[in-house]
């Protein structure tokens, strides 16, 4: 059943976290009101069964912390959780009113970007763009992965607002909030549509993706490489594919990951690998063979990213850790902390992606050492912006 718990200014549950077909204790003056209704459930306690989320990779789908109410799943005595289906991924058409992101974050190499869908079927249980689905009124833990939306109209947009007079053409980047290649990528096909508008307006695009679906559009990538336009990220977290299956559960495996950058590779795509995130006494180890791994495959650029845990990621991440590692939990968040001063997670910018301290200097070092053996990262041409052109027009962008 779903209890409904008022949030207080703070953005804390309040203790009243009863039962809707509980009456209180004003409704019945004759009636003292059980104590233990008062009493709020321990996160264990909010977890929904295994059979229900099979293949998800958070636990619970607590509300976001901008929602007026908490809402939660709670057995009521009669064993009526074990009896809730298994959740569906669900989909709606957005109607979006542009499609380019502009940032100016000094941690990003670029500053626009696109994404195709909101929510990530992939399900990383560690994912740090699961807050953005709180802003929507969904919960960042099992709405951000059953509950997407897509972008039908995206590749309509891309074309107008590249066809603006003013537009300035730099690199845009795909996959850095979700994944362009997630699995309801195979129907609604509106990453291949970009990639489409982009090789027929010559403009340069980057895409990170976790998923080895990317190979379907090697038509369109192999063509954008002969023009420098395109360069491709395969993110790969370890090579323990049932630490993948448990981690991101909907994600493809370790080795056909390695196979894409296989591919792509031969295909002529530049293609590189991002050990990302990188979570101390997890995979931390895995270093050194995912870097070789890579390269023998054929990836010619390295990059990695630590775990970032900020505020709605820290609770799911680490009933996470509790139920799939309950051996390391405690030690993983112990040395998280080390890594942000102390705290769950550090936003200071320089720092949040890489981490400081002694083990962020190891970890740096050692891929640092693994890079520089392996040959990785010796050559990194820029992508052309030059040849960008406005089909139909003849005209080309002014870059004076």
């Amino acid at each position: 059943m779903t209890v409904t718990t008022p949030i207080t200014r703070s953005g804390h549950p309040a203790t009243d976290t009863r039962s809707p077909t509980v009456m209180s204790a004003a409704a019945r003056p004759h009636q003292l009101l059980d104590p233990s209704a008062l009493v709020p459930p321990r996160r264990s306690e909010l977890r929904l069964p295994k059979e229900g989320r099979r293949g998800r990779g958070a636990l619970t789908n607590q509300s976001g912390r901008f929602e007026p109410l908490d809402r939660e799943f709670i057995d009521d005595g009669w064993d009526s959780l074990d009896s809730l289906p298994a959740l569906k991924t669900e989909v709606t058409d957005e109607t979006a009113r542009q499609i380019i992101t502009r940032n100016d974050s000094p941690d990003m190499p670029f500053d626009r970007s696109i994404n195709a869908y909101r929510g990530c079927e992939h399900g990383c249980s560690y994912c740090f763009a699961r807050p953005t689905h709180a802003y929507m009124g969904l919960s960042p833990g099992l709405d951000f992965e059953t509950r997407l939306f897509a972008k039908p109209n995206a590749a309509a947009l891309l074309t107008r607002e590249l066809s603006r007079p003013k537009y300035e053409v730099a690199p845009i980047a795909m996959g850095t909030n979700t994944d362009p290649y997630q699995p309801i990528e195979q129907r609604y096909r509106i990453t291949r549509s970009l990639l489409e508008v982009l090789s027929a307006f010559n403009h340069p695009v980057t895409i990170v993706t976790k998923s080895a679906r990317i190979v379907r559009d090697l038509d369109i990538l192999s063509d954008m490489a002969r023009r420098n336009l395109v360069r491709v990220a395969m993110s790969v977290t370890t090579l323990d594919a049932r630490l993948a299956r448990a981690m991101e559960p909907r994600a493809s495996t370790p080795s056909k990951r390695m196979e894409a950058i296989k591919l792509l590779s031969d295909a002529g795509v530049p293609v590189g690998v991002m050990v990302a995130p990188v979570i101390p006494a997890l995979n931390d180890m895995e270093i050194e063979k995912i870097l070789a791994g890579a390269s023998y495959a054929g990836a010619g650029t390295a990059g990695f990213v630590v775990l970032r845990m900020p505020i709605e990621i820290k609770d799911l991440f680490r009933d996470w850790l509790e139920e799939n590692v309950p051996d390391k939990a405690a030690h993983v968040i112990s040395l998280i902390r080390a890594m942000h001063g102390g705290k769950d997670y550090d936003a200071e910018w320089g720092h949040r992606q890489r981490g400081k301290g002694p083990y962020a200097w190891q970890i740096g070092r050692r891929f640092e050492i693994a890079t520089r053996r392996l040959g990785l990262n010796t050559t990194r041409r820029p992508l052309d912006c030059s040849a960008f052109l406005v089909p139909g027009t003849g005209r080309q962008l002014d870059l004076l």
